[in-house]
């Protein structure tokens, strides 16, 4: 599973307006039949309507300055072997949203009135879609770019040779444009892997848009403060302050693994990414000590992420010297694509 939490952007500066947004969020809506689109919903509310949802969320943010982040995106991407596990991804998502919504109100080390603050203090929207798209930054599309270039040109020169400003074999060069789309290394039912294509498979996720603002509009509530849960004295009183991502993420995903009975190996925990960061011997010293079926299954995980499968040393010794040095950068990248990302 890969979590973010990020504050929204415009031209670099904060969203003055969750508009924009929140009709970037309905674009899987369009030409569908009103009882097979995604409406966003929060804790007690299904089908809600964008125009309220940009109400509550722009009218909820008092007092905030202009270079203060008015909501945060929180994006819950769950991994192909998660959304296996799911017997409904609309209806069971927008459960697990309900439910990941309580952790993070929990992570927060904050009062309001004394109190803790509770799933009814904040103010959120939610969303779930199902479709990804290639972006210009994937793997995919990066080693892809060379051949699309060499194909761009080919098909500049066809159509000169077509208008009859240049002479040449149109047959041959169409040959050569069919050939270099077939040795693209990254395909997808047997079409070169490009910039803005749909990907293949359950690619079901979650957008939630929380603000910044408690719901009674007056407490400050930032996921993204550079405070871990912490107790200051602040003129001559004590006053809680923070918000605990690791709390928040290793919570996330126990609350998936109880809710829908996933058994969760090594290689996908939110504790396999903190060992790895913190500690990469162990982190392979982990892997390599599990049985030999969750070994497998998480060499296979981490093999479809990107991971450069060699022969790995068995040898504690040789593990520590020479696993780590040839897998670390193949591993980090696995690491993010299927943990829950900090």
């Amino acid at each position: 599973m890969y979590i973010t939490i990020t504050p929204q952007t415009l031209g670099g500066a904060y969203s003055q307006s969750v508009a924009n947004f929140v009709a970037y969020l309905e674009k899987e809506n369009q030409g569908l039949e009103q009882q097979d689109m995604e409406h966003f919903f929060n804790q007690y509310g299904d089908e809600i309507n964008t125009k309220d949802v940009i109400k509550e969320i722009d009218g909820n943010g008092a007092k905030l300055k202009k270079t203060e982040p008015k909501f945060y995106s929180i994006t819950i991407s769950p991994s192909t072997y998660e959304l296996k596990q799911l017997q409904n991804s609309s209806k069971d998502l927008k459960a697990y949203t309900r439910e990941l919504m309580k952790d993070y109100v929990t992570s927060f080390n904050r009062e309001i009135n004394g109190k803790p603050i509770t799933i009814n203090d904040v103010k959120y929207f939610a969303k779930i879609e199902h479709q990804r798209s290639y972006k210009g930054t994937d793997k995919q599309v990066k080693e892809n770019q060379p051949f699309a270039t060499k194909i761009l040109q080919n098909k500049q020169y066809l159509r000169k040779i077509e208008r009859g400003e240049l002479t040449g074999d149109i047959g041959r060069l169409k040959q050569k444009i069919n050939q270099l789309e077939k040795e693209a290394p990254h395909q997808q039912n047997g079409k070169r892997i490009v910039q803005g294509m749909h990907k293949d498979g359950n690619q079901s996720h979650i957008h939630i848009i929380v603000s910044r603002k408690d719901a009674s509009n007056s407490v400050s509530l930032s996921p993204g403060s550079k405070y871990k849960a912490s107790d200051v004295v602040m003129n001559g009183k004590k006053v809680k302050r923070g918000f605990d991502r690791d709390i928040f993420f290793a919570n996330a995903e126990k609350t998936f693994d109880k809710q829908f009975g996933y058994k969760r190996n090594y290689a996908e925990s939110y504790k396999a990414k903190k060992d790895f960061i913190k500690n990469p011997k162990l982190y392979f010293s982990v892997l390599m000590g599990l049985s030999k079926n969750e070994k497998a299954i998480a060499f296979k995980m981490l093999g479809k992420s990107g991971l450069p499968m060699i022969n790995i040393p068995t040898n504690k010794v040789q593990l520590a010297i020479k696993a780590i040095k040839q897998l670390k950068r193949g591993v980090d990248i696995a690491i993010k694509s299927s943990s829950i990302g900090i």
